[in-house]
C-alpha cells in the first residue's frame, strides 16, 4: 500500500484484517515510526484498535523503503493524496507518477498495478507509460479501483461497501483483484467489473452527484426561509420517494472534506479539456463556496448586523463529525468572515482543534463546550457531533453574554429554545 495517509491506511488495515499480508509505505519516516508504535496519524474511529491488532498478528507491517514493500507483492496499491492543483484545479498527479516510476524499479514478477487514489479519467493510461518506459521488461497490469470510504466510518464502508468497483480488462488482473476481495463475498458485496477508464469516472461522478444533492437542499433551504416552510420536513417528503432517497438532504452550511470541493473541481476541470462541460457541477461548485461565506452574515445578523467588538463561540470546526479533518471545513470560511467582521472567535472542537490550529489564525480554542460559551454574545453550532447534540441548553445560555444561538445543523428544535428564552436561528426553517 503506497501510502499511509486516510485511504492507504484504512484499507491496508483492513486487508490485514482479512487474513491478508500488508504493507504500508510512506515517504513520512516520523509517521511511519508512529504506526509501529501504535500512534493513529488520523482520527478514525476504531482504526488504532484494527492497526494494533494486525501488527501485532504480523500481518500488518510499515516501512519507508518502497522496495521492500512491492519487491514480492502481488499487488501494489498506490493511496497517495491528489490534492488540487494551483491555478487550475485539476487533481495534482505528481504523487501517483512518482510512485509509478519506483514501482517499476522495484517489482518483479507478475504484478498487478492498482489505482486507489481518485484520478482523473486517463490516469491509468499514463501510469502505465510510465511503468513501461521505467521498466520495459517489467510483467505488470494497472487496474482502477477507486475508494468510496466516508471519514468516520470508513471500517464499515470497506467492510460492507455498496459496491466494489474494478477497471479492468485484463482476465489476470481480474483474477487477483477477485481473491483479494473474495472475503467480502460472504456480505454479497456486489464486484463490479468495467473498463479502467469508466471506473474512474465512477468515482467523480458518485461524489459530484452527491455534492448536488447537498447543494440542492441548501437552495430549497434558503427559499423555505423566504416562502415560510421547513426545509427538514421538503426533505422528508421528496427523500421517501425511493428514486430520490433521504440521504445528503441535510440543509447546513455546504460542503467540506477531502473529496467533494476538490473532486468536483477536477471532474470539471477533465470535462472542459474533454470539451464536454458539466454545467450542473460548475453551479454547485461555485454555490457551494457563495454558502460559506452567507453562512458568516447569518451570524452577523444574528448579532444584530454587525459582530465588532463582540466574543462569537463556534461548536465545531471540522467538516463533520468523526473525523479531525479541517480540509476545506465550511468552519474555515466562516470563521474568516467573522474575524474579518472583527470578531472575537473563541471555538471547540471534539477531535480537530490541532489541525484547526494549522489553518485558522486568532482563534481562541476553549477546553469544553460550556467553557467555549463563556460571555459570548452569540454560539454558533457549526458541526453535528454526538457531544452537541444533548448540551445543557440552559447552561448554556446562562454562561453567554446573550442567549443568541446559530444552529447551522439544525440539531435543536425551535420551539424548545423560544421556551428557554433563547434567541435561535436554524437553517432553512
Amino acid at each position: 500500500m503506497i501510502g499511509s495517509g486516510y485511504v492507504g491506511l484504512v484499507s491496508g488495515a483492513c486487508f490485514a484484517d482479512f487474513g491478508h499480508d500488508v504493507c504500508c509505505v510512506d515517504l513520512d519516516q516520523g509517521k511511519i515510526d508512529r504506526l509501529r508504535a501504535g500512534v493513529m496519524p488520523i482520527y478514525e474511529p476504531g482504526l488504532a484498535e484494527l492497526v494494533g491488532n494486525n501488527a501485532r498478528a504480523g500481518r500488518l507491517t510499515f516501512t519507508t523503503d518502497l522496495s521492500q514493500g512491492v519487491v514480492d507483492a502481488e499487488a501494489v496499491f498506490i493511496a497517495v493524496g491528489t490534492p488540487s492543483r494551483r491555478g487550475d484545479g485539476h487533481a495534482d498527479l505528481s504523487y501517483v507518477y512518482a510512485a509509478a516510476k519506483e514501482i517499476a524499479a522495484a517489482c518483479s514478477g507478475y504484478t498487478v498495478v492498482v489505482t486507489k487514489s481518485t484520478v482523473p479519467v486517463g490516469t491509468g493510461d499514463e501510469v502505465e507509460r510510465i511503468l513501461h518506459d521505467a521498466n520495459p521488461d517489467a510483467e505488470f497490469a494497472v487496474v482502477s479501483n477507486p475508494e468510496f470510504l466516508r471519514e468516520g466510518a470508513a471500517i464499515r464502508d470497506f467492510k460492507f461497501p455498496d459496491r466494489i468497483v474494478v477497471g479492468t480488462e485484463d482476465e489476470r488482473a481480474r483474477a487477483v483483484l477477485t481473491e483479494i476481495y473474495r472475503p467480502l463475498f460472504i456480505n454479497s458485496s456486489p464486484l463490479l467489473f468495467t473498463a479502467r477508464r469508466t471506473a474512474e469516472l465512477i468515482k467523480y461522478a458518485a461524489n459530484a452527484f452527491l455534492a448536488t444533492k447537498i447543494t440542492f437542499i441548501n437552495e430549497i433551504a434558503d427559499l423555505c426561509e423566504a416562502v415560510g416552510a421547513n426545509v427538514q420536513d421538503v426533505a422528508r417528503g421528496i427523500g421517501l420517494d425511493n428514486r430520490i432517497g433521504s440521504k445528503f438532504l441535510h440543509a447546513g452550511p455546504g460542503y467540506g472534506g477531502s473529496c467533494f470541493p476538490k473532486d468536483t473541481l477536477a471532474l470539471i476541470k477533465t470535462a472542459q479539456d474533454f470539451g464536454a462541460p458539466i454545467r450542473i457541477v460548475e453551479t454547485v461548485a461555485a454555490v457551494n463556496d457563495a454558502r460559506k461565506r452567507a453562512m458568516a452574515k447569518k451570524v452577523v445578523a444574528a448579532a444584530g448586523g454587525s459582530v465588532r467588538g463582540k466574543t462569537i463561540a463556534v461548536l465545531g470546526l471540522t467538516f463533520k463529525p468523526n473525523t479531525d479533518d479541517m480540509r476545506d471545513s465550511p468552519a474555515i470560511a466562516v470563521v474568516q468572515a467573522l474575524q474579518d467582521g472583527g470578531a472575537h472567535v473563541r471555538a471547540f472542537d471534539p477531535e480537530g482543534i490541532e489541525q484547526a490550529k494549522l489553518v485558522l489564525a486568532g482563534v481562541d480554542y476553549a477546553a469544553d463546550p460550556y467553557d467555549c460559551v463563556v460571555d459570548a454574545e452569540v454560539t454558533v453550532l457549526m458541526t453535528e457531533w454526538d457531544a452537541f447534540r444533548g448540551l445543557d441548553m440552559d447552561r448554556l445560555a446562562a454562561a453567554m453574554a446573550t442567549p443568541v444561538v446559530v444552529d447551522l445543523r439544525n440539531v435543536y428544535r425551535p420551539d424548545e429554545m423560544a421556551r428557554r428564552g433563547i434567541a435561535y436561528t436554524s437553517v432553512g426553517r
